[in-house]
């Protein structure tokens, strides 16, 4: 096995960029989610668990360490963390008013703690998030990080909830197979930090790794459980990848509601596109 592909998403929620070699540390991919939106008219840090259109925006750093991004909106313009409309613009092509924020210290709890829910029933707020239907069922939460039960992500990142989810090429084969009218192999869907070629082998065979240590590169990663997923991966992206909600049906009803499998970081170091990728 090897890795064939490595992201970076400098903004949570919106697209990121392929690289060639990353560099990770306890936290992940270095530069990787180090700002994120708030939602100005809810509270709280939003993704697009509630900001869908979120999606249709692109994020590139245009220095070391995630300093400063670029965004590009879904009409092609751009704006700079560092331009100071920044927020006005950034809320006016979401249509939604939105503040941009760089990562906080992790003690600064306000940031991080949950907006308000939608819905004063919480069946109800969760089914959104997670775009379930009313026969569906919702995730196992053991799997998540306790914290999250009252922060956006764990204090000190914009983490969905563990470092690192990474996919095989077997899987996105299988989804493309499954899903041949949703675009069910476009990457961008799924947000992975990498992609390993796992060859010929069918189906999804990350979620048989659990437990196991990961060695790419001179980084070694323990293998977590397979990722729950929700609502995001219905949004629309672009033409390409439009809004479709059978994305989700296929994931909860045929793969037990999981696409690709979470990974913590056991050794820092870095990895390049081409590394072998062992299990152990």
């Amino acid at each position: 096995m090897k890795i064939q592909q490595i992201w970076v998403y400098p903004v949570k929620s919106m697209i990121g960029g392929q690289v060639q070699s990353a560099a990770v540390d306890e936290h992940g991919i270095v530069g990787d989610r180090t700002w994120a939106t708030r939602d100005e008219e809810r509270g709280g840090i939003r993704g697009a668990k509630k900001i869908g259109e979120l999606m249709q925006f692109a994020a590139r750093s245009t220095g070391a360490g995630g300093g400063e991004v670029e965004i590009t909106c879904p009409d092609g313009s751009t704006i700079l963390s560092s331009d100071l409309d920044c927020d006005e613009r950034l809320s006016k092509s979401l249509d939604h008013r939105v503040t941009l924020w760089p990562l906080q210290p992790a003690d600064h709890l306000d940031h991080y703690r949950r907006g308000p829910a939608d819905s004063a029933d919480p069946m109800a707020e969760l089914r959104g998030i997670f775009g379930r239907e009313a026969d569906e069922p919702l995730p196992d939460f053991s799997v998540f990080p306790p914290e999250l039960v009252e922060f956006e992500s764990p204090p000190g990142t914009y983490l969905d909830a563990f470092p690192i989810m990474f996919m095989s090429t077997s899987a996105l084969r299988a989804l493309g197979e499954a899903l041949p009218d949703a675009a069910g192999d476009d990457v961008r869907r799924y947000r992975p930090s990498f992609v390993v070629d796992t060859g010929e082998e069918e189906g999804h065979p990350e979620f048989g790794w659990k437990g196991r240590r990961m060695r790419l590169g001179t980084a070694e990663l323990e293998v977590l459980d397979p990722c729950p997923r929700c609502v995001m991966v219905t949004r629309r992206i672009d033409d390409d990848a439009p809004q479709d909600r059978a994305v989700l049906r296929h994931i909860v009803r045929q793969l037990e509601q999981n696409v690709g499998a979470y990974a913590r970081v056991v050794v820092p170091g870095s990895f390049a596109v081409g590394d072998a990728v062992s299990l152990t």
